[in-house]
């Protein structure tokens, strides 16, 4: 028997809109009830009659509603299984250029996304893209956000270019056919920003987000999770850019909102998605509907800025409230966990506990190693077990980390990007505590490099790099 919960109580949130919380409790295999129901449907699904069969077009919902919940939960393969008995029954039930048939292709293209099997992934969303553009008229909602699809699934791969190219078609869509205040043309100034922040251009993704802030303000009541979004967006850019009191700033506009909307242990809160089982799910979906699936944790917000202005007691605690929740929320081997993980063992390094630090980087591993994820993020953490090593003076070890989050990186992100330069110091830092000057001078003039190119003039990183720079210069 697949996991059932009971609905408890329901409570309405907030008046002015239709946002509930919801308490499930779990059922146990003997409950009665559910034993009777069950009964009753293995008896009705078993008639002669064909509404009945296991081709009934209603039962397309439930395995949808039940996928849904999987994917939340993190499950994919579940999550793959329903969607795919949901395919095979809207395949049978409707023509095969029905709109209802492009989201069952487009609902297993979320999954692969979110599995970052991209090359399945756009095989679904192109398929669903195919029979929009036959169904529906040129300026239809749904093409726009098909095209959104596809680019995030791009920007996912580290091809920046191509996500530009199709969100700013759902962006020309939207513009044609929604107000200028629509919520939905925020959706797509989010997007481009977001690929303008993966790429390090952090000019151009503040301008963007400042246009979905701008829509939202006008469009959102004051306390709209969408807000929230688009403050911890800019916050995220303000902390990349070095501007810490600025991203501090936002993230706080965007944790009060959390606060003011969301239960204590709302994923929201602790960087996941929405998870909950289906018919809560249903409920709260469109409030927290954003292209990008991912909402970050406040608390794993505020920790990355405490890392970066080196208050490590404040950050550890920002983590481990982020990891609390997470065990609350969802499934142990859930990516969330992996970078979560490699957050704390960060800060244990900057403390110096290097043994609490190699121990939740394995953590991390031991879940982006053999769980299917986003690769940026298991480049983190090798990068992060290798400054561990180098610290530790084990630089052997300290080399093979830095060169398997080199490979990623490199594969993944464009050649100036200054995750690449953060890597290059590491490796600058290593070659100059092995003696060997010349090979970390060209390793940290790579990183000074990028950084000038793409930080800001003050920003902390740079400034490191040049410090770093002028030991190397001085040891030749």
């Amino acid at each position: 028997m697949h996991t059932v919960f009971r609905i408890g109580e329901v409570r309405q949130i907030d008046k002015k809109r239709s946002l509930y919380e919801v308490d499930l409790k779990l059922t146990s295999d003997d409950d009665q009830q559910l034993r009777q129901l069950t009964d009753h449907i293995r008896e009705e699904s078993s008639g002669s009659s064909g509404w009945h069969r296991i081709d009934d077009p209603k039962l397309a919902n439930i395995y949808n509603n039940i996928a849904v919940t999987y994917n939340d939960m993190g499950d994919y393969s579940k999550a793959l299984e329903f969607y795919e008995k949901d395919l095979e029954i809207t395949k049978k039930a409707l023509p095969p250029n029905h709109p209802d048939l492009a989201t069952s292709y487009s609902n297993i293209g979320q999954v692969y996304n979110d599995m970052s099997d991209y090359s399945r992934a756009l095989e679904f969303y192109e398929k669903a893209h195919k029979i929009y553009e036959k169904a529906l008229p040129s300026n239809h909602p749904n093409l726009a956000i098909s095209y959104s699809n596809i680019g995030q699934t791009y920007n996912d791969m580290g091809d920046y270019s191509k996500a530009l190219e199709f969100y700013e078609k759902a962006l020309k869509i939207r513009e044609k056919a929604l107000a200028p205040n629509h919520p939905n043309l925020a959706i797509s100034y989010s997007n481009i920003g977001q690929t303008y922040n993966d790429m390090g251009d952090y000019s151009k993704a503040l301008e963007f987000y400042e246009k979905a802030l701008k829509i939202r303000e006008k469009a959102l009541a004051p306390n709209h999770p969408n807000l929230a979004i688009s403050y911890s967006n800019i916050g995220q850019t303000y902390n990349d850019m070095g501007d810490y009191s600025k991203a501090l700033e936002f993230y706080e506009k965007a944790h009060q909102i959390y606060e003011k909307t969301l239960s204590p242990n709302h994923p929201s809160l602790a960087n996941s998605h929405l998870n909950f089982a289906a018919y809560a799910f249903q409920i709260q979906k469109k409030a927290f509907q954003e292209s990008n699936p991912a909402f970050a944790s406040t608390y794993s917000w505020f920790g990355r800025v405490y890392r970066n202005t080196k208050d490590y007691s404040k950050a550890l605690d920002y983590f481990e409230k982020c990891l609390a929740i997470l065990q609350k929320t969802l499934p142990q081997r859930h990516p969330n966990f992996g970078i979560t993980y490699s957050n704390i063992g960060d800060v244990h390094r900057l403390m110096g506990n290097y043994e609490r630090a190699l121990s939740f980087h394995q953590k991390a591993l031991n879940i982006q190693e053999n769980v299917q994820c986003n690769s940026l993020n298991c480049a983190t953490t090798y990068t992060n077990l290798g400054e561990t090593y180098r610290e530790m003076k084990d630089y052997s070890t300290a080399l093979t980390y830095f060169g398997k989050g080199l490979e990623i990186r490199e594969k993944k992100l464009p050649k100036n990007h200054p995750d690449l330069a953060v890597i290059y110091h590491n490796m600058a830092k290593l070659y100059l505590g092995t003696l060997k000057y010349s090979i970390a001078k060209e390793n940290i003039r790579q990183a000074v490099e990028i950084a000038q190119e793409k930080l800001p003039s003050n920003h902390p990183h740079l400034l490191y790099y040049r410090e770093t720079l002028e030991e190397i210069q001085k040891k030749l």
